[in-house]
């Protein structure tokens, strides 16, 4: 199978859009791009970062360039899940009650420091991740098509913060990092015109029926049953190490395979290769391995360099003959 026109289209305005977001949150396309994979993917995303480096402006360019619903929900210590995902309220008449939703039923949220609230309000988030729904009053109500969570964190030696949960954890496909941009991107930074009235002036790159679409044509990528065997093969190795309190989930090894198809769709690919494997593990193995140290994020970073090492890498890439 080779790509489409239209698909090869499509792929192309993911790029442009990669470029436009570039205009507004400078010299960070890496971190651009990686976002992307993992909205391509079904996945969320964690942010880790100090505050003002620019994730707002990120997510927010994002859902302008899809026509996507977009709100912001600012985490604080009392927050409640209703605050969250609605609550109910009696009828004109009385007999029943009507559901009012809250801020998470739109298509992309941002999540901003999820780690200053409790940790039964992060809760109210895990099934609304997980399975794009939510119960209340024994009522499942669906969250929209293409949903999609961009949450930040303050770094937990931040004061008034409450570590998230293994379980919440691993809902997260990747978690990136903006940090400071360095001179010559601060400088362009000045340069540039109004950031927020260029995003009010930022044209649409894509529907949200095509980005739909495109996820569904990810899906499709062949991998080689000698990646999948790869792939297993890493998550493993973290679960046998001694060093290694609690290794990469059968989630994370799922989200490995479409990340990496994800990856492959915007090389132009229609086959995943090693390296479109490698390129995610970072991002998609450091907030899932909790270790029996602590370690910086560049220390699990060697880490998980490490533990790549120590597994051979298949040589054969494209479609099996």
């Amino acid at each position: 199978m080779t790509f489409s026109e239209q698909t090869q289209q499509t792929i192309q305005q993911l790029h442009t859009l990669i470029d436009s977001v570039d205009q507004i949150v400078i010299g960070k396309k890496e971190v651009t791009r990686m976002t992307l994979i993992a909205m391509l993917a079904g996945g969320h995303v964690l942010f880790e970062d100090i505050p003002g480096v620019g994730k707002t402006m990120l997510i927010k360019t994002i859902a302008k360039s899809l026509k996507a619903d977009f709100s912001r929900i600012q985490f604080t210590p009392d927050l409640i899940p209703s605050d969250i995902i609605g609550f109910s309220v009696p009828s004109l008449h009385h007999d029943q009650f009507e559901f009012r939703s809250g801020p998470i039923f739109n298509q992309i949220i941002l999540a901003d420091e999820i780690n200053r609230t409790s940790p039964r309000t992060q809760a109210a988030m895990l099934e609304a991740m997980s399975e794009r729904q939510v119960t209340l009053d024994g009522k499942t109500h669906l969250l929209p098509d293409s949903f999609f969570v961009l949450a930040t964190q303050n770094p937990i030696d931040y004061e008034g913060t409450y570590p998230l949960p293994e379980a919440q954890l691993d809902r997260f496909l990747f978690q990136l990092s903006l940090g400071y941009p360095d001179n010559e991107q601060e400088i362009r930074m000045l340069e540039s015109t109004d950031q927020l009235e260029a995003i009010d002036s930022l044209t649409p790159v894509l529907s949200l029926a095509e980005f739909k679409t495109a996820k569904a044509v990810v899906q499709s990528i062949h991998v080689n049953r000698d990646l999948l065997e790869y792939i297993v093969l890493l998550a493993d190795r973290t679960r046998q190490h001694p060093e290694v309190r609690l290794g990469i989930s059968p989630r994370g090894v799922q989200y490995s395979l479409s990340a990496a198809r994800a990856q492959a769709y915007l090389n132009g690919r229609d086959y995943v290769t090693p390296q479109d494997i490698l390129s995610i593990i970072k991002p998609l193995y450091r907030h899932r391995l909790l270790m029996e140290n602590s370690l910086s994020t560049k220390e699990k970073d060697a880490f998980i360099d490490q533990l790549i090492s120590q597994v051979p890498v298949p040589v054969r890439s494209g479609r099996a003959q």
